[in-house]
């Protein structure tokens, strides 16, 4: 057996404990939230990349996935989960109408992405985005994670 000395922080530990464990939210707006729930299925299965807990309430979760368009009328309620989810927490703008408001963009009664309501770590854009487009992202999350960049 070899003796081995490992050095590090409290804060590099848990930023790889917080990175390999992050649960997503249950939120899907519109469309984009039938590519969401195809990430988790058996074809792409997003449980490899520590993300296969779906929890359905925002205090069990630590990442929401905006998936689909924000209306005005919906963003105080956006708002509302973010500010109920566990701490620290995180957000991926999924597709268009999550990141710039999409094609319904210049109506009246939807929000020019979800960085208006609530502060977003990653963006994955696309009319629909592909599932491994949300793995991507959960892996930039991820390596955000662990390097302390996420802190807000």
């Amino acid at each position: 057996m070899r003796d081995t000395i490992l050095f590090t922080t409290i804060e590099e530990v848990l930023n790889w404990g917080r990175s390999n464990s992050v649960w997503p939210f249950t939120f899907g707006l519109a469309c984009c939230a039938i590519e969401m729930m195809s990430a988790q299925a058996s074809h792409y299965d997003i449980a490899r990349f520590g993300s296969e807990i779906f929890r359905a309430s925002p205090r069990q979760s630590d990442l929401m996935i905006v998936a689909g368009t924000v209306t005005k009328k919906m963003a105080p309620r956006v708002r509302r989960l973010y500010e109920q989810m566990a701490s620290p927490r995180y957000v991926i703008a999924y597709g268009s109408c999550a990141t710039s408001g999409g094609p319904y963009r210049f109506g009246y009664s939807v929000v020019d992405g979800v960085d208006k309501i609530i502060p977003v770590d990653v963006y994955v854009p696309g009319c629909p985005p592909t599932p491994e487009a949300l793995i991507y992202a959960v892996n930039k999350l991820q390596e955000k994670i662990r390097k302390g960049e996420t802190e807000k």
